[in-house]
């Protein structure tokens, strides 16, 4: 320990240089970074769901439906529809858009002295010029169930204009040129982008978002907190500076892995800002307190007292990030570890390394006179003294109301819920959140299931079995709407016969076959060869068992038609959201489960006894059993982000006791009572304490600016968490000490 601190004393400038270098080599590398917000490029490859979707999209085209919602009093009115005209011609005339529906070019088949036509739905003959003909158009059309509820709102207060994305093609430039070519046109209504490809897109601009302003203000508010709390610009730039290398280089390394941000690692530069700045400021904390005269005997003595806890915390700190390579499902939450870990490591290197190096060349700004307690500190003055007192003298009630909390705590527990709908993760205020919403009221649910069935699909066997099944999932009220070929079909024949019905014999069916070819929506319904078809029914998800409530009553009736002839099988967004649902429960325990289990290890091995392991961890323990009961409480939901607060909170949240173990072994060993230890440890770690939770807490509270409601609650929790783990640290855990008369 004595040549590690005397080696970077001696090598400073060599340090410095090495840190210069490698900063611009990690800043080249950031030029090759990307973004992907595609949920289902987080998914393991080989998950039979996700194959299951993803084929569809192989066989029927593309599975990447996009929508644009026009709203109006009535979409019917003449300059409205002259709107969603322009929209669909727009998008007809776009590169990469393989088919495009609307009210306007949707082709229909009417009887004429006994001879059929096929002509618009809404033609030169019955457009309308006035609100009366509008209103009279739209009841006409709500008799057309394959309008109603599907194309256009049953009160006509929006219509849908509806296109496929070539399945060849990369889809989020497409996506961004459909938005930037819809919103050039000169529209009178308002609009809304809808369908996964659009809510990729938002979610990449929010990606964005928060890394062009979140990030500066998290470096604001950390560099006035740590000002006031240090009084000095030394205290400010050289913790700030050990963050933002940190974020660099361990960005400039993601970069060089191959690896792409998303919705949750785009967040990393700022959790890594928060818990970056923490070893640095224990380092520069250690040395303000140091009382030896000459400068560099003093960063000396400070690195080698904190050279084992910084690099302790570190450790646990990357435990609780890289527990999610081991126990996440999602493979961003497996790069979200990765990436965590790789700035923790580096936030420690340069605050055991660099920071000392600077520290010699900068002025020295210690008074060595002054106490080590400096007693006159408002920290000290009117918090630090006032915990101290009411720690040693009241212990077994702190321990009470620690206990009562938790008991408490415990109820929240057993209300804790799952959500994983990438629409919810908006506010509510935001463009994706109101079309989904308008989508879920008028035209019968947001996420289409599709049911695949191959076999002769000419055979009126099939098309029966295929409108039965339709019938029976409208009978769901987790079904809002079905298509498939067997309506386009029934259509066509009613139109010619008069017959609402599939006909019945194969000779009827490939008469009405060529005329498939003239309706727009029939083009991803069916293959060329006519050996397979899809359903694409509307899902309506109305609570957490609706998944698989529904998969089990299609499977009732797939189990019930089975036949030689043709086989069903279903897909879609609602089922890999089940497989996500289960999966955050999953990663939850495990990571959880991985971090304890190894910190805990860790933790003990370090400080020499299980025992002080056990005491060490108690204070995040119990705070994480009360985080989630709040969570519960609260109504906030186990998601993406935060599934990893536990894990991470364990890491972090240990850091705090073990700083505080730390100068309490230091104190003893000065020959101070256990009594008088608790007291020094909690005035003099204490301060470092307070600052690290406050800086981190307010680093991750800035999210609570962020446009996905997951990544708020994330900041909320994290905060908390801390507040826990210091409270504990400073409170429980020299409660502990002083009951069990801690004597080591």
């Amino acid at each position: 320990m004595d040549k590690f601190t005397e080696l970077i004393i001696k090598l400073r400038w060599l340090i410095i240089s090495l840190v210069i270098l490698l900063s611009l080599f990690f800043g080249y590398q950031l030029k090759n970074i990307e973004v992907d917000s595609n949920i289902l490029n987080a998914l393991p490859k080989t998950d039979k769901d996700v194959q299951a979707f993803k084929e569809v999209g192989d066989v029927f085209g593309s599975n990447e439906i996009g929508m644009i919602i026009v709203k109006a009093d009535n979409v019917l009115m003449p300059d409205v529809l002259e709107d969603v005209a322009k929209i669909t011609d727009s998008l007809s005339t776009t590169e990469g858009i393989t088919s495009v529906n609307s009210i306007t070019n949707l082709m229909g088949i009417q009887m004429l002295d006994d001879d059929f036509q096929v002509d618009l739905i809404i033609n030169d003959r019955n457009r309308p010029k006035n609100r009366q003909e509008a209103d009279s158009l739209l009841k006409k059309l709500n008799k057309n169930e394959m309008i109603r509820g599907s194309i256009l709102a049953a009160d006509g207060s929006s219509t849908v204009v509806l296109f496929s994305f070539d399945g060849s093609r990369k889809t989020e430039s497409l996506t961004t040129k459909v938005m930037e070519k819809v919103k050039g046109i000169e529209l009178h209504e308002k609009y809304y982008f809808a369908g996964a490809p659009f809510m990729r897109e938002y979610v990449r601009l929010v990606i964005r978002h928060d890394l062009s302003i979140l990030i500066p203000i998290a470096f604001v508010l950390i560099s006035l907190i740590l000002y006031l709390s240090f009084k000095s610009w030394r205290g400010v730039f050289l913790p700030i500076l050990t963050a933002a290398l940190a974020i660099l280089w361990s960005m400039g390394t993601f970069a060089m892995m191959g690896m792409k941000l998303s919705m949750v690692t785009n967040n990393v530069p700022i959790i890594l800002l928060a818990v970056g700045t923490a070893y640095a400021i224990h380092i520069i904390n250690r040395v303000n307190h140091c009382r030896e005269k000459d400068k560099k005997a003093a960063i000396r003595l400070s690195l080698k007292l904190m050279l084992v806890p910084v690099s302790l915390t570190a450790l646990t700190t990357m435990v609780g990030f890289l527990s999610f390579i081991f126990g996440s499902y999602l493979t961003m939450i497996r790069d979200f570890g990765v990436l965590s870990a790789l700035g923790t490591f580096y936030a420690a290197l340069l605050a055991l390394t660099f920071v000392p190096a600077l520290l010699t060349l900068l002025k020295d700004k210690r008074n060595p006179d002054i106490p080590e307690i400096d007693k006159n500190s408002w920290l000290n003055k009117h918090f630090l003294t006032f915990l101290k007192e009411k720690v040693t003298k009241h212990p077994k009630r702190i321990l009470l109301v620690w206990l009562i909390i938790f008991i408490i705590s415990t109820g929240g527990i057993l209300m804790l819920k799952r959500s994983v709908s990438v629409a919810g993760y908006f506010k509510k205020s935001h463009p994706v959140s109101i079309s989904e919403n308008i989508l879920s009221k008028d035209y019968g649910g947001t996420k289409p299931i599709f049911i695949v069935f191959s076999g002769d699909i000419q055979s009126p066997e099939v098309l029966k079995t295929m409108m039965d099944f339709e019938d029976y999932l409208k009978e769901s009220p987790l079904i809002g709407s079905t298509q498939s070929i067997a309506d386009v079909l029934k259509a066509l024949n009613k139109a010619i016969t008069g017959d609402n019905n599939v006909p019945d014999n194969e000779s009827a069916i490939g008469q009405l076959w060529f005329l498939v070819g003239q309706q727009e929506s029939s083009e991803r319904l069916v293959t060329p060869d006519a050996d397979k078809a899809l359903i694409i029914a509307k899902f309506q998800d109305i609570g957490d068992n609706s998944t698989p409530e529904i998969r089990q009553y299609m499977d009732k009736f797939i189990a019930a038609h089975k036949s030689e002839d043709y086989s069903i099988s279903y897909s879609g967004m609602p089922f890999i959201n089940e497989k996500l649902s289960d999966s955050l429960l999953y990663s939850q325990i495990m990571s959880l489960l991985i971090s304890m289990i190894f910190v805990m290890a860790i933790v003990s091995t370090m400080l020499k006894s299980i025992r002080r392991g056990i005491y060490a961890s108690l204070p995040i323990l119990v705070t994480i059993g009360i985080i989630y009961g709040v969570m519960g409480y609260s109504g906030i939901p186990l998601n993406i982000a935060t599934v990893l607060v536990a894990s991470i909170a364990m890491g972090i949240g240990i850091d705090y006791s073990i700083h505080f173990f730390s100068y309490f072994n230091y104190s003893k060993q000065k020959g101070l009572s256990t009594k008088e230890a608790v007291g020094e440890s909690i005035q003099v770690s204490g301060k470092a304490i307070i600052i690290n939770f406050i800086s981190v807490s307010v680093g991750f509270l800035v999210l609570i600016f962020s446009n996905l409601a997951p990544m708020i609650y994330f900041g909320i929790i994290i905060a908390l968490s801390m507040l826990g783990a210091s409270m504990g640290a400073l409170t429980l855990l020299p409660s502990i000490f002083l009951l069990k008369k801690h004597n080591d």
